[in-house]
């Protein structure tokens, strides 16, 4: 991306799509600028905006649709900009159900822009992002895409119909998931992550022997503990692989908020220190704080105010503690 300049100071919150899916603001009515930031030729109010940048790590945050912001970046980048993405979606599972939380069953219900509205109309918007990605994606680039029963094989059947090559279907399983309270089915303790590079032509990258360092041997696609060795804490401790625990939700919460060991997993199998990494359901941003400790850089695309501006706080705290860190070793 851009060239570095100064963090964007938070601004007042304009009124917002209704959802994810909403229709997008035609990319003609925005400009994105050679250093990141975007001049509004139309609907200011509307308009994407450049909500936090981090110059020494790399970031960019965008607070807007990603529908439009990948509109405008493959516009610019004809020829692609990232070497990876990593996706973490709606799940469409906020729609009237029931799960466990601190002791106590709840409505599960994310926020609006989880909510599905209907098989074809979920499946057209994992269409519409799912092939701006692709084309925003550089030739060897790849994407990683989580998601549970509820959106993950429409997410497979679109990479299919847009000439994806799938590589590996990941099952990460949670060793503390909420129980079963309704007693009507086998507990929901695992999510399937999707790995697919550009095109059946892309030569995409992969770390082999750091993913052996991990995995082991025979690297399979099971993520979890006790498939390695016990000999190993370093090994036992990143694999385990439970939700966020509070030292990742100290700066706020998000409901979908994935653990930074996961992400950084994914990176450190398909990119390589300095090569950009795009997360256009960035959230709580663990996406970015995963490139900041892993040195690679970030632009992140969230709609929802309050989530951009934990993702920059988050982003903050770890390009400080990186600094700090740099300073003790150089003293």
């Amino acid at each position: 991306m851009p060239r570095a300049q100064k963090p964007v100071k938070a601004w007042p919150t304009p009124a917002r799509h209704e959802s994810s899916q909403a229709t997008p603001l035609a990319s003609t009515q925005f400009e994105l600028q050679e250093d990141g930031t975007i001049a509004a030729t139309g609907d200011k109010d509307r308009a994407p905006r450049l909500a936090y940048h981090q110059s020494q790590c790399g970031v960019w945050l965008y607070q807007g649709n990603c529908l439009e912001l990948l509109d405008a970046i493959a516009a610019k980048y004809p020829e692609g900009r990232f070497d990876c993405i990593f996706a973490d979606p709606p799940y469409f599972l906020s729609n009237g159900g029931i799960t466990c939380h601190a002791g106590k069953m709840v409505n599960v219900h994310k926020g609006d822009w989880d909510q599905s509205r209907g098989a074809d109309e979920n499946h057209h918007f994992n269409l519409a992002w799912l092939s701006r990605c692709q084309r925003v994606l550089r030739p060897n680039g790849s994407i990683w895409v989580s998601g549970t029963h509820h959106v993950i094989f429409s997410i497979g059947f679109a990479m299919q119909q847009l000439g994806f090559k799938i590589l590996n279907d990941i099952a990460w399983e949670k060793p503390n998931p909420p129980p079963n309270l309704s007693c009507r089915y086998f507990t929901h303790s695992t999510e399937t992550i999707l790995w697919a590079a550009r095109n059946q032509a892309s030569k995409h990258t992969f770390n082999y022997h750091e993913m052996r360092k991990v995995t082991g041997k025979q690297m399979k696609t099971v993520w979890r503990r006790d498939e390695y060795s016990k000999d190993s804490a370093d090994l036992d401790s990143v694999w385990a692989m439970p939700a966020p625990g509070r030292d990742e939700k100290t700066l706020g919460k998000h409901p979908a908020q994935k653990p930074v060991a996961l992400v950084q997993r994914c990176l450190l199998a398909s990119t390589s220190e300095g090569d950009l990494v795009l997360d256009p359901f960035l959230g709580a941003g663990t996406t970015a704080v995963a490139c900041v400790k892993l040195k690679r850089k970030c632009v992140g695309i969230e709609l929802d105010q309050a989530s951009i501006e934990l993702a920059a706080r988050r982003v903050a705290a770890s390009a400080s503690q990186l600094q700090d860190l740099f300073s003790r070793a150089s003293a």
